[in-house]
């Protein structure tokens, strides 16, 4: 097992991609992500499930590298925590969710789950793909529409720090140097899976 202290130590077999995957703030700005390699990560993400098979997401791309107004626009739009690392990051993706549905404008309640799912799909395949990404709720949501021309019904939902993996010394802030280099926990899977009833958890014996 990698000594990475971000590389989950899981209590059952899974995925290298899931063990592997975490979500840090420290990015390497020297290093671009290529158009190709991009393409695969929403290819991923296309071919998620949904609900009617609506897609109801959509991912807006903006680069560092262009510094467009846009990528200027879209810094600006996140928390001030959240600007001092992002900026590094060579790519930001705003997702956005499609709240109603095509066919008939009614409201579609599984949206949100639908482009979580979508979002799972991208972040596994950025890991295969030796890439990271940090999902990121701290954003205005008005800012990050006008700044890229989001219509309605859309909603942005998170926006996604894109890139490869950098030197935590980099970062500004003392409590962000000190979380990427922390050992990453989760609740145990009998704290929320369950069996037959709500609070017997599922048992591990045959």
């Amino acid at each position: 097992m990698s000594v990475h202290p971000k590389h989950a130590r899981t209590d059952h077999e899974v995925l290298d991609v899931i063990r592997q995957r975490w979500s840090p703030r420290a990015f390497d700005a020297t290093r671009d992500v290529a158009r190709s390699e991009l393409l695969r990560l929403f290819e991923a993400a296309r071919w998620a499930p949904s609900s009617y098979n609506e897609q109801p997401w959509r991912f807006i791309v903006v680069t560092r590298r262009r510094e467009s107004e846009p990528h200027r626009r879209l810094i600006a739009s996140l928390t001030a925590k959240n600007q001092a690392w992002a900026v590094a990051a060579p790519v930001l993706a705003v997702v956005c969710v499609r709240v109603t549905l095509e066919r008939n404008e009614a409201p579609n309640s599984h949206a949100w789950y639908d482009t979580g799912q979508a979002v799972a799909f991208l972040t596994l395949q950025a890991t295969s793909q030796g890439l990271s990404t940090r999902q990121m709720q701290g954003f205005d949501a008005e800012q990050a529409r006008a700044a890229c021309d989001v219509p309605s019904p859309y909603e942005p939902a998170v926006v996604i720090a894109i890139g490869y993996e950098g030197d935590p010394s980099a970062l500004t802030i003392d409590q962000h140097r000190v979380a990427e280099q922390s050992p990453r926990a989760r609740r145990p899977a009998a704290e929320f899976v369950f069996e037959e009833r709500w609070g017997l958890p599922l048992d591990e014996g045959v």
